[in-house]
């Protein structure tokens, strides 16, 4: 270790994100030179233009940079060196490592990659979209997402893309199409009418690679666990909704993930088994609606009079039977009619990088007046309330968004989770565990990605401002890090 760099090593002033030689000024270098030198340090220059798109067979090192992450808490004054995509070293900072290339992190905050744990990347009409999705999330630092539900025909092609090698894209993991019962709510979803049907099902999906799987709203009680039983002996994580047939409280509990807090508002009420007795019975469907029509209805009849009928003695024990399973609000989604995302001051910086056509069809949404509805304002106002809930009494949250729906900016609503999650009672720390530790135990890759460790993956985002003191500064990107490939603000 030394005080200044050595001759082959480059240093990133990370505020001008420009490559510093610490020499002498390059007009007069270049005055002094050859001209065939010339041409040859420009090509040079050339080449090191390009040298973040991809992951460098030699060490980087960040140097004197404060970590942040929800594992090891706050570390200041660190050098963190990686190569390729791996972390290699965390040590105290000590001078300007013998290294290839070297990141300033002075005054600047380094998180783990950030993950969006419930998108649909396929689900979408939009090829435009579809096209820049991947890249816009890593943009945002999102360098991990999970896909919970997609025609499985259209979603294997897109997550091939996204893995090949060189390709700018997040990690991926998938869990093919939504699994649903015998009527089902989207016509991309499984029908499953029954528990044999229920088993094939999920082995045909593990067959395709899946990387967990989704049950969704219509399924039967003997379904649901015909899935939940072939996932395990799979050893694939379950996503879910909770199903209209079944108590929060009784299917949560066999599932790793619960999405959107959906139905958990009727098991806290006080009246939870008149409430079920009424949603089983209009699941008869005697009028023949369509799944979609059907629960819809189901939603609009019965989530208001549950939301009124709140006990926090029932809720208590719903709660308790789910306090291991991990909990996906969709804030943004959920309550983000009272704070709507267009009328953000930032909202117009990000909606310039979405492509042009994408910014014409969304835009007719956004000049289409909104109004917000009792029912809509009402579970806006529950969801923040169970989130605060579920945090006291210590229930897992993972951060997710349901991107590209509802105007859901690939990577920017990443962010707003974020602050929706503070906004309901988690410390900034703790929503940043959202969507790092949290997504990292749920698929069992603790050893691998969630915290910034030696021996981790090289996922992280090096920011301008600290987190700690506003959840909002974890979009003061100044460059972000994927599979060890080094992405600065303006490359995207």
């Amino acid at each position: 270790m030394r005080d200044r760099p050595p001759a082959h090593a480059l240093f990133f002033n990370m505020a001008s994100a420009k490559i510093l030689f610490h020499r002498k000024p390059r007009e007069q270098r270049f005055a002094s030179m050859p001209r065939r030198t010339v041409l040859i340090l420009a090509l040079f220059m050339c080449w090191q233009s390009n040298i973040s798109h991809s992951a460098s067979s030699e060490s980087t090192a960040i140097v004197n940079v404060t970590l942040v992450d929800a594992l090891n808490g706050i570390r200041k004054n660190q050098t963190v060196v990686f190569r390729e995509d791996s972390i290699t070293s965390i040590r105290k900072y000590s001078g300007i490592p013998e290294i290839a290339s070297v990141l300033d992190g002075t005054g600047k905050f380094l998180i783990p990659g950030l993950w969006d744990l419930h998108v649909h990347l396929t689900n979408t009409d939009d090829e435009y979209l579809k096209e820049k999705m991947p890249s816009l999330f890593l943009s945002f630092g999102v360098t991990s997402v999970r896909d919970t539900g997609g025609a499985i025909e259209k979603m294997l092609p897109a997550v091939k893309k996204m893995r090949a090698k060189g390709s700018i894209a997040p990690r991926v993991f998938i869990s093919g199409p939504l699994l649903d019962g015998n009527t089902i709510v989207y016509e991309r979803a499984v029908k499953n009418s029954d528990p044999k049907t229920a088993r094939q099902s999920v082995e045909l999906l593990e067959s395709q690679g899946v990387d967990f799987i989704k049950i969704y709203e219509l399924v039967s009680p003997d379904v649901f666990y015909a899935l939940v039983k072939t996932a395990r002996e799979h050893k694939l994580p379950i996503a879910a909704h909770v199903p209209l047939s079944m108590r929060a409280r009784v299917a949560g509990k066999h599932v790793d993930s619960m999405e959107h807090l959906r139905n958990i508002e009727l098991d806290c009420a006080k009246n939870n088994e008149d409430l079920l007795t009424e949603r089983r019975a209009l699941l008869k469907n005697e009028n023949g609606l369509s799944g979609f029509a059907l629960r819809t209805m189901i939603h609009n009849l019965l989530r208001l009079p549950a939301i009124e009928n709140y006990s926090p003695t029932e809720c208590a024990k719903t709660l308790e039977a789910i306090s291991d399973t991990l909990q996906v609000p969709t804030l943004r989604l959920n309550s983000g009619l009272v704070d709507l995302a267009y009328n953000r001051s930032d909202w117009a910086e990000a909606f310039s990088k979405l492509p042009a056509q994408t910014q014409k069809n969304w835009q007719k949404h956004i000049d289409d007046e909104i109004v917000l509805s009792y029912l809509n304002q009402k579970f806006a106002e529950w969801s923040l309330f169970l989130v605060g809930l579920m945090k006291e009494k210590q229930i897992p949250i993972g951060a997710g968004t349901d991107t590209p729906l509802a105007l859901a900016i690939p990577g920017y609503s990443l962010h707003a989770e974020l602050e929706m999650l503070v906004r309901a009672g988690l410390t900034p720390l703790e929503a940043i565990a959202a969507a790092t530790v949290a997504p990292a135990r749920y698929f069992s890759l603790l050893e691998e990605l969630g915290s910034i460790d030696v021996g981790k993956r090289a996922d992280m985002v090096l920011l301008d401002r600290n987190p700690m003191n506003n959840i909002s500064n974890t979009k003061s990107i100044s460059h972000v890090i994927s599979r060890g490939r080094i992405f600065a603000k303006e490359d995207f």
